[in-house]
């Protein structure tokens, strides 16, 4: 296993990242064989479900066991049975912008998928001279293995050039809305578009099913549910019905922010991070500003995110989870003990993009230096 490590490894993505995996492939890399670990539940199991995936991005289970990959740099949306066989790709995905951190992102399955049987999607698409997030819907044409009736619920009014932070997680929350949270597309600590209330970057906003803004806020952007987010890779609703958001800080200063209807989260005024380099940026905190209600310093990079509510592990029930993409690791948070800390790690959890829970209660996670889908389960379960 190659290691490497970095306070900012999405930056040097499209560079090292990309050496990195030519290596691998060059020299018959392969995903890592199964491992037993140590945690606090107790030995657990990893093993190997899919793997030869082109940097893995999002992965959503179907009802009937089938789950779906995201392939970013390929912009490839991939099935699989149960068991990791590869069914093949869709055909007929809107049009994805590929490049730096931009191509085809997340994949979302709603609850109601079994009745009405729409898969939601986030990508780059180009906008004018440069490029914006989108979020589409579509069927599943399982026969046929095409999308249709594919729909663009929404596209980022603003083309901006760069290849940074398009952020693109989306989820259905409990009354059946849609969230998606948007990063400021790196834009830097000098610029100001997270706080402006007339444009998208870095903002989380609120759709009904159809794309139709489901909030309001007052001098705002139809849809803007939160302001002054940097760059989010994990977004939940917790069992509870709390929304959460894991967000990348710049050198340090990486946040999980519990969302609260018109709140703002402080991009760039307030991190606890610093520039690259070294240098003061904004203030700790601020009067007005929401504060996170964990931070990690130095960054963790942290990506995918997850509460557990399965019976497989009982002891981690009501945790979050999320992986870390430039320290090879899953960070299991407890909040019911102020977010206190244990560090999932293993050659398998090299640069995981996301971690999700399965129906059976195990825990899924994708590996981009491996380009695999893992599980963790108990010993023997």
């Amino acid at each position: 296993m190659i290691g490497y490590r970095s306070n900012h490894p999405m930056r040097l993505n499209a560079v090292v990242w990309a050496v990195l995996a030519a290596i691998m492939v060059s020299s018959g890399a392969q995903a890592a064989a199964d491992s037993l670990i140590d945690t606090s539940a107790g030995p657990m199991q990893i093993t190997s479900v899919a793997q030869g995936l082109d940097e893995p991005w999002g992965i959503a289970h179907l009802p009937d066991g089938r789950f779906l990959v995201t392939e970013r740099d390929s912009a490839r949306l991939r099935l699989f049975d149960p068991d990791g066989a590869d069914l093949g790709e869709f055909a007929g995905l809107p049009r994805v912008s590929v490049g730096g951190q931009g191509g085809l992102l997340d994949v979302m399955i709603p609850r109601g998928f079994a009745s009405d049987p729409w898969v939601y999607l986030t990508y780059a698409a180009r906008a004018g001279r440069g490029r914006s997030t989108a979020l589409a819907r579509a069927r599943l044409d399982f026969a046929a293995m095409r999308l249709t009736d594919v729909q663009v619920l929404f596209t980022a009014p603003e083309g901006v050039r760069g290849g940074n932070h398009f952020g693109a997680r989306v989820i259905a929350a409990q009354d059946g809305s849609i969230y998606l949270a948007l990063g400021e597309r790196g834009t830097g600590s000098d610029g100001q578009q997270a706080q402006d209330p007339s444009r998208s970057e870095g903002k989380v906003f609120h759709f009904g099913p159809d794309g139709s803004p489901a909030t309001q806020l007052d001098g705002a952007m139809a849809g803007i549910f939160t302001f002054g987010h940097r760059n989010p890779q994990g977004l939940i609703q917790t069992a509870a019905g709390d929304l959460v958001l894991v967000e990348h800080g710049p050198q340090g200063g990486d946040e999980v922010n519990i969302l609260r209807k018109g709140a703002n989260y402080g991009w760039p005024l307030v991190t606890k991070g610093e520039q690259y380099g070294g240098g003061i940026i904004g203030v700790p905190e601020m009067d007005g500003m929401a504060a996170p209600v964990h931070v990690w310093v130095p960054s963790i990079a942290p990506s995918g995110l997850m509460e557990y509510q399965g019976d497989l592990i009982p002891a981690w029930r009501g945790n979050l989870l999320t992986g870390s993409l430039n320290s090879d690791f899953i960070a299991r948070l407890d909040p019911a003990n102020g977010y206190a800390e244990e560090r999932i790690a293993a050659p398998q959890t090299a640069r995981v993009r996301d971690v999700v829970q399965a129906p059976d209660g195990s825990i899924w996670f994708l590996s981009v230096i491996d380009g695999a889908v893992y599980r963790l389960a108990p010993q023997g379960k």
